[in-house]
């Protein structure tokens, strides 16, 4: 028990160091799914426990996730585009940084016969963009007019780290509740959008607690079913933008869920299915209409938000035990498209628009305690367009990797 409370506070201290996520953007802005095995399987991850992700994914698995650690990290490379017509003539602008370092980092350890605890570190993201300064001047495009144009680089930068504690108990063989605290930590930083009145104030930053809860049920040896959820996190206002987000700054995690079923359908060969959804509508920042709320001005309770629709997540992904060393993933991930039409003039700012993905993986093991995960996967192009205030249309693609070393215990 000792070895295993020094094995968890070195745990939190590193999550409490890890540097903040850079922003990902695929299911809106949540990432296609949590920890590498996840990740090259479509995301799928609610009805298993083959990692220590448990404090994202489903609280519930670390009663069946054993004593490990996973550490790891994945190079993440969007591609975002837009192009407006505007006075001066139609442009296409592509997004600079489009390469980012994201670590990951998970531990489960059992407490007693019934009780496990474990830690995750993530981070969710995605309205990151910084566009080059276009039009002479030093303007860029985000105008109706020259003399309402933004100045210098424009975009904006949204970062969100969440450290996940978890607790899980088995209630009965086989079927475990689980319940991790959010401890939320995001910045957020805009620059360009003198057009709206912000004048480049700088980063800001706010906290919140929320909470995850799971269960995971085994029925049978072929089947497990597995529920998350967790309700929308009530954030600090970002003060230094209440004159841009509804609510005077405010800018809250949505509620999500999921559910999931994995398929043991030979000893060798696991389908997993997931369906999963944020109801990104549920935050006034990030749902309200941009257009239509345009006239009771940013920052106001009506005000305009980026107008994302909820979004549904369907996850595909099988694994196959090739030999002792060898397991081999696959997956295909099918989301919704948050963004509309009447929306896509502001979603400049925020193209997460991808709305599919395939993904490739596997594991080696190094030994009966050591084992190597590799994840690799694309997420489609997918454009969207409108013709308010100016003709414009955006676009997203990704691509990103990883690798993760674990170790039992």
């Amino acid at each position: 028990m000792n070895v295993r409370m020094h094995v968890l506070r070195g745990a939190t201290l590193l999550a409490l160091g890890t540097a903040l996520p850079p922003a990902q953007a695929t299911n809106g802005y949540f990432p296609h799914g949590f920890g590498l095995k996840a990740k090259g399987m479509g995301g799928t991850a609610v009805a298993q426990s083959h990692d220590a992700f448990g404090g994202v994914n489903n609280p519930a698995s670390v009663s069946y996730a054993g004593n490990r650690w996973d550490l790891g990290a994945e190079v993440f490379m969007p591609r975002r585009s837009a192009t407006v017509s505007t006075p001066m003539g139609a442009m296409e602008v592509k997004s600079g940084k489009d390469s980012f370092l994201i670590p990951e980092l998970g531990f489960t350890t059992r407490l007693s016969g019934k009780l496990s605890a474990g830690l995750t570190v993530y981070g969710n993201g995605g309205m990151n963009t910084e566009y080059p300064a276009v039009f002479p001047g030093n303007s860029n495009f985000m105008c109706s007019s020259p003399t309402t144009c933004g100045t210098g680089k424009l975009g904006v930068d949204l970062m969100q780290l969440i450290v996940a504690p978890t607790v899980s108990y088995e209630v009965a063989p086989g079927h475990a509740l689980g319940v991790s605290p959010l401890l939320v930590y995001q910045r957020f930083k805009a620059q360009g959008l003198q057009a709206f009145g912000i004048n480049n104030p700088g980063t800001d930053d706010s906290t919140g607690v929320g909470l995850r809860l799971g269960y995971m049920g085994k029925l049978g040896d072929a089947v497990t079913i597995g529920a998350s959820y967790s309700p929308k996190i009530a954030m600090g206002r970002f003060k230094k933008y209440e004159r841009l987000f509804a609510e005077r700054g405010d800018f809250d995690i949505p509620e999500n869920y999921a559910l999931g079923v994995a398929f043991q359908v030979s000893p060798a060969v696991q389908v997993a299915l997931d369906y999963s959804r944020i109801n990104y509508s549920g935050v006034k920042a990030i749902g309200n209409a941009s257009l239509a709320n345009f006239g009771n001005g940013f920052g106001a309770s009506n005000g305009p938000g980026f107008g994302w629709r909820d979004v549904e997540v369907v996850k595909l992904g099988v694994q196959w035990q090739l030999n002792p060393q060898w397991t081999l993933r696959a997956g295909y991930n099918q989301g919704t498209n948050p963004v509309t039409s009447p929306d896509v003039f502001l979603n400049t700012l925020a193209p997460g628009v991808i709305k599919s993905h395939i993904t490739l993986g596997a594991t080696y093991s190094l030994s009966d305690k050591d084992e190597l995960t590799f994840a690799a996967w694309h997420g489609s192009k997918n454009t969207v367009s409108g013709s308010a205030p100016a003709p414009t249309s955006i676009g997203m693609s990704q691509n990103g990797f990883g690798l993760q070393y674990s170790r039992r215990y």
